[in-house]
């Protein structure tokens, strides 16, 4: 039977496109917080890169009153663009000094600096928005969903893709049953981002020996946050700290919530209860291939799922048995049904095999077009209403994500249990489960 949303979804969607309906339980606007014609006061904390394009969506509607980065260098745009903000470079500084002129938080820095200014920041009632993965590790995803639903805050993953017409025609094609019950899903990025320098073929490089001085515009002891202590060099920062396991979690890490947001979304699927990975491992720097499983149970009168990841290169042994054409999808996700396949990427969406679906006309929509992804959030930050992409859903996508490298680096097949943050036959993984903070640094 067709999969139709539910009245819940139904009232969901609609008041993210505007119409107006306001859904309980998905977070409500604080006590004095601006009302739906006001601006929110936000404070941006990691500047550069990433988070230099979040903080410009959010200024084209909202004030800026503080900015925080430890490299003056990367963050310079921002500093310069926003002459009005107080600026820091520590974080915790600014949230103590300003926290009663602050309404929400963006924040853009490395994986390994996520949780520890989000958390802080909902503690003291901030609405918050964090650039993907939520975190660093599986423990510290799970707590900012906590704190997040404790404190009663509207929240929100940097997956912007999620807000694109395209992922919700195919969510649309899927849960109307066009190719049937789905059990099997394989996602691969063919895009190779080069890392640090490798030694030789494929193998993965050692953290660097050499201590070159420190530039004046970064304060590295802030940059390392949490992190253990190491030397400054260039391998790390910027953008190359996606490579080492002491920061962030490699491709992986980086495009799993990108990719996998459809098939969490398009299946309704939460925590696995198995995880098992392959590639090479290295204890410093992160695997420049990965293959990993993951098995999802039944959902309501959904069917369990299999889901495999490919990254660096692989791709799944069906695309060749079943003819999927590989010409205009590097990067993809495959929905394997009953009645026939779904292949999607960031833009675009295609039924397999095309004989079959020539003549088919896909159902009405159903999910109403965003007004935009930190649009939709800061609207909600005001109204009390929902987002799509809340620390609820996406700290499960984010918890499966680094699942696999935690299955990957113990090199057991992990059964796990969502409820305990365990792997009952696994106990060493719990070291990567929850990372241990440098002495000073607490969530």
């Amino acid at each position: 039977m067709p999969n139709q949303l539910n009245r819940r979804e139904m009232l969901r969607y609609s008041a993210l496109a505007g119409i107006g309906v306001w859904t309980a339980g998905r977070g409500t606007a604080r006590a004095g917080a601006p009302s739906p014609n006001e601006k929110l006061n936000v404070a941006a904390i990691g500047c550069g890169g990433r988070g230099a394009a979040d903080l410009g969506a959010v200024a084209a509607t909202e004030n800026i009153v503080a900015l925080c980065d430890v490299d003056e260098k990367q963050a310079a745009g921002a500093f310069n663009g926003h002459p009005r903000a107080k600026k820091f470079r520590d974080f915790r500084k600014m949230l103590d000094q300003m926290h009663k002129q602050i309404d929400a938080v963006v924040i853009g820095t490395p994986d390994h600096t996520h949780a520890p200014p989000a958390v802080m920041a909902m503690k003291l009632g901030k609405h918050c928005y964090c650039e993907k993965p939520l975190a660093h590790s599986v423990y510290e995803a799970r707590a900012m969903a906590d704190v997040a639903k404790q404190n009663n805050l509207v929240t929100q993953m940097g997956t912007q893709i999620h807000a694109l017409p395209n992922y919700r025609r195919a969510v649309e094609l899927v849960q109307s049953g066009a190719i049937g019950p789905v059990r099997e899903v394989h996602v691969w990025l063919g895009a190779n981002f080069s890392g640090p320098p490798k030694p030789t073929g494929t193998s993965q490089p050692d953290a660097p020996t050499e201590t070159p001085p420190v530039p004046d515009t970064l304060d590295w002891d802030l940059w390392l946050g949490p992190a253990p202590y190491r030397p400054y060099h260039p391998a790390y920062v910027p953008f190359k700290w996606r490579y080492w396991w002491a920061f962030a979690n490699g491709q992986l890490g980086d495009f799993f919530c990108h990719y996998c947001d459809l098939a969490f979304w398009a299946l309704k699927l939460r925590h696995p209860t198995t995880v098992e990975a392959e590639g090479p491992v290295h204890p410093e720097s992160t695997a420049r291939w990965t293959i990993a499983r993951q098995e999802y149970p039944a959902r309501d009168n959904l069917p369990p799922v299999t889901l495999t990841w490919y990254n660096g290169g692989g791709y799944p042994a069906l695309v060749k048995e079943k003819g999927v054409p590989l010409k205009g999808w590097q990067s993809a996700v495959l929905f394997v049904g009953s009645e026939g396949m779904l292949i999607a990427d960031y833009g675009k969406h295609k039924l397999l095999p095309e004989s079959k679906f020539a003549d088919f006309q896909p159902p009405e929509p159903t999910i109403p077009d965003s007004i935009g992804h930190h649009r939709e959030w800061t609207e909600a930050c005001k109204t009390g209403g929902p987002t799509t992409c809340n620390f609820d859903y996406s700290g499960a996508l984010s918890e499966a994500a680094l699942l696999c490298n935690v299955a990957l680096r113990t090199g057991k097949k992990l059964h796990w249990d969502p409820k305990k943050l365990q792997a009952a036959n696994c106990p060493e993984a719990d070291r990567y489960i929850k990372r241990q903070y440098r002495q000073g640094w607490t969530l």
